[in-house]
């Protein structure tokens, strides 16, 4: 199984079939999971985020942008963007022109998202927050 399919993976069991979710592990920022639309060409976006808080505001420390794909076996999940609201950071792998078709893709940070990825998943599992005792808000059905 190559990594977009095992994001899609991971991404649906943290959903666990709603639409949005908060999930708690003592020593942890919350992770929030949520289905926010879909991309211009029709595909599922899902956003994987840490929030913290500053001043009053919440701050995305990271939140990545995943876009699902249908494969043959399944789905794969690709990062497409990241962004951290404490550094600044906004970041995003495609161009795209006023029709909402890709024109440009930024290779290099298509590859750079890919690892931080898999490095942030293996990271949630290590924390717990797939365990069976990581506490689930459903914040939408």
């Amino acid at each position: 199984m190559n990594s977009y399919q095992e994001f899609a993976k991971y991404l649906d069991q943290l959903l666990d079939g709603v639409h949005a979710v908060r999930i708690a592990v003592s020593g942890y920022m919350p992770l929030s999971v949520e289905e926010i639309g879909s991309s211009g060409d029709g595909h599922r976006l899902v956003s994987l985020c840490h929030y913290g808080e500053q001043n009053g505001d919440l701050m995305r420390d990271p939140d990545i942008v995943f876009l699902f794909h249908s494969v043959l076996d399944g789905a794969a999940a690709e990062p497409v963007s990241f962004r951290n609201d404490y550094l600044g950071i906004v970041q995003d792998v495609y161009r795209y022109d006023e029709t909402g078709r890709r024109t440009h893709v930024l290779p290099t940070l298509k590859q750079e998202l890919m690892e931080f990825a898999e490095s942030w998943f293996a990271n949630l599992k290590d924390q717990g927050f797939f365990a069976p005792t990581a506490v689930r808000h459903i914040l939408s059905p």
